[in-house]
Parts: structure tokens; sequence; C-alpha cells
């Protein structure tokens, strides 16, 4: 660890320190750092040498370093175990997890462990680093969580660090490698709300599962026996199957991918829903709208939960602008009194601009929307009331009126 008085922070970084948020941002004063490695655990001071935190660095990023606590500490096994500890006793005494055993087991800043996430998985965990100063202390992240929870296997999976890698995310390459324990299934059965979903823990950037949304599957399952629902952006048909599971007449899911579109009719499959009761559509979404619109069909449930970008041959998905076109284009397919749901994961589109972009696609629809619901992530997924980036989730149930 680095003598405390050489990593100094700017005022403006000393007053986000002392309001609680977990980030350094660079700026002209971190410029001014001495060396220092990715995984270093260093002393964070203002110009007057009071120390301020113990952080962990990550030299290279925009995130300098993310505040791991405001004593002086190590972080070795008995300082993770503590944390990881506190992180599993929140969900098995606040989550109400009933029939599941996929979920999160540690949220990053929001179990005092900032750009590290744990999922569960079954009988096994997943670890994803959000920052290089993780890396390094991998090893032991692994050996504290075989102490604590014994998992049959524990893998990583690997993210790409900006945009332009994620636009050439292969769904078929490994992302995820197996750091102990014995392989898993492929695919591997879990379960959420009584139900059962395929997960893959190596292949595609994302598992198959957006664990995020479990609450809000269930709360689709109340409102789905009877009705015709529309699954915009359907990804392996997570929400299609809640609804289907719980007495929908009929479930239309819509996604680009064929891959994809398979995987929704394994889940199927999976909870003995036949999938040819239901119909799965494969296409651009905003096409598909308009292809739905001339055949004059009607649903009374349309759900859209699309990534926050996404490009296909002909077009391209931003949740900015994004949002109201597919609003506007679903509205006109919506019986009157019906549920639109509409969900964003972007960050950086907050509730009250999300909520602009749904009054566009109303007034350009020539429709009324009234919310009667608004979510977001479960409470697997916490976060402190200093970092209000951590409520990324916006989940809206609305009316459509005349």
């Amino acid at each position: 660890m680095q003598q405390t008085g050489k990593w100094i922070i700017g005022p403006e970084s000393v007053r986000m320190v002392e309001l609680g948020h977990p980030w350094i941002i660079a700026d002209g004063f971190t410029k001014r750092w001495p060396s220092g490695q990715a995984g270093q655990v260093v002393s964070l001071c203002d110009d007057q040498g009071r120390f301020l935190a113990s952080a962990l660095l990550d030299p290279q990023e925009r995130i300098v370093a993310r505040l791991l606590s405001r004593e002086r500490m190590q972080l070795d096994r008995a300082w993770l175990t503590e944390r990881i500890q506190a992180a599993i006793a929140l969900r098995r005494d606040h989550a109400g997890l009933g029939d599941t055993d996929a979920y999160r087991l540690v949220n990053a800043e929001g179990d005092g462990l900032p750009g590290l996430t744990v999922d569960r998985y079954g009988d096994y965990l997943m670890v994803q680093a959000y920052c290089s100063g993780w890396q390094v202390h991998l090893k032991l992240v692994t050996r504290v969580l075989q102490e604590l929870l014994s998992p049959a296997g524990i893998y990583e999976k690997s993210r790409p660090q900006n945009t332009r890698e994620l636009e050439a995310v292969s769904d078929t390459k490994q992302y995820g490698r197996l750091l102990a324990g014995t392989p898993a299934p492929k695919p591997l059965e879990v379960r959420e709300n009584g139900l059962t979903f395929l997960v893959s823990l190596e292949q595609g950037l994302n598992t198959g599962l957006f664990l995020d949304q479990r609450r809000n599957r269930r709360d689709l399952m109340a409102r789905a026996k009877g009705k015709r629902v529309l699954n915009l952006f359907a990804y392996t048909g997570a929400f299609s199957v809640a609804a289907a599971a719980c007495g929908a007449s009929l479930v239309t899911s819509v996604d680009a991918s064929p891959g994809y579109t398979d995987w929704a009719r394994d889940n199927f499959a999976a909870n003995r829903l036949n999938p040819k009761r239901h119909e799965f559509l494969v296409g651009d979404c905003l096409k598909v709208l308009s292809d739905l619109a001339r055949q004059k069909k009607t649903y009374d449930i349309i759900l859209t939960d699309p990534p926050s970008f996404s490009t296909t041959a002909k077009s391209r998905f931003t949740t900015r602008g994004g949002t109201s076109d597919i609003v506007a284009a679903a509205l006109p397919l919506l019986a009157d009194g019906g549920l639109m749901i509409t969900s964003s994961n972007h960050q950086k589109v907050d509730l009250a601009d999300y909520l602009k972009e749904l009054r566009r696609g109303a007034l350009h629809a020539g429709s009324g929307l009234q919310v009667i619901s608004l979510y977001g992530q479960p409470e697997d997924f916490p976060y402190p009331v200093t970092f209000p980036e951590g409520r990324y989730l916006k989940y809206a149930v609305c009316v459509k009126s005349s």
C-alpha cells in the first residue's frame, strides 16, 4: 500500500467521497498520481494529507479508483469474507427468493465490492469483473466463495470494456471460463419463480437469463392469464415463458436472432409448454410491428425490453429515441385498456428522461398512457443511496387510454 499523501484527490472528488460516492473519476489531480498497478489498494487523501478512504486502483480507466472502505484496510481473505458474508445474509433475509436458485449474490457497489459481481445459477457461481483492478484478486475471490458456499463450480465471464467491442460480440464465442470445480451442463437448468430456464455459463456475453428482471416477470405472471401477449425483443423468451405458464391465451415472441428464438422454444419445452400453441417471429421489431398492424392484429399486453442498443442488417436501436419509436409503433396494436409494459437497463437514461420517451411515443400514436406501476431491479440488486447510478433498471406498466 502506498503512503498516505501521494494519492491526492481534488476538491470535487473529496466532496463526492464525503457524500459516499464510490468512484474516483480521472481528472487533473489523478494524472499526477505516482505509477501504480491495477488491483493495488491505495490510501486516498486530500491536499492537506487527510486520509479519506482505501480504494482499488485502476489507473488506465476513466474510473481510476473504486472505494473499498472509509478505513485503512488490506484486501485479504478476512476482509473479503466479511463482505461476502454480509451479501449472503442480505439475500437470505430480504430477497424473498422462494422457488428460485438463479439470482445475484454480490452486486458490486451495492454490496461494498465496487466493480465485482457474483451470480448464482443453481449449483454454480458466475463472477464478473467490471474493472481490471479485480483481475489480480480473482484467485482470492474464488477461494473465499468456495469456502463459504461450496459450489459445484465457479465461472468467470469476461466483458468487453467499450461499446465498439460490444457491437462485435458473438453469441457463439466463449466468454466464460471455469475458475474452479467441475464444468456445468450445457445447457444448465435453473429455477426462477418456480419456472425452469436454460442458461449458458460459457458461450455468449450473457447467460440467457437476465436476473434483474425476476420480480418483474413475477408481476407479469399475475397479469397474463387469458391475455394475448406480444413480447418484443424477446431474447430467450423468459417473459414469454412467464406469461404462457400463467395462462396467457397467446404469446407472440419477436426477436431479430434465430438462435435466441430457438432458445426461447427450448425454454417453453423445458416448462412443458407447447411452443406450437404460441408464435415465434424472427425479425426487426419495428418491421414486425408494421407487418402485424397490416394484419390488424391486436393484443392485451405488449411488452418491450430492448437492449441499450442493438444492430440488425437494416436498422439500429438505441434507448434514446428508439424507445419512443417502438412505443408509437406498438400502441395501435394494443387494445384500449390494455397494458403497455416497457423496460430499459440503460444506466445513462434516468427515470424522468425515460418517461419522456414514453410520452413522445404516446403522443405520436395519438394515445394516452397511464402509468400504474414503476419498478426497478429486485432486492438482490441493492444499491447505496449515495450511488444513484445503481438504480439503472426502469420497468413501467402503463394502461392505454383513448
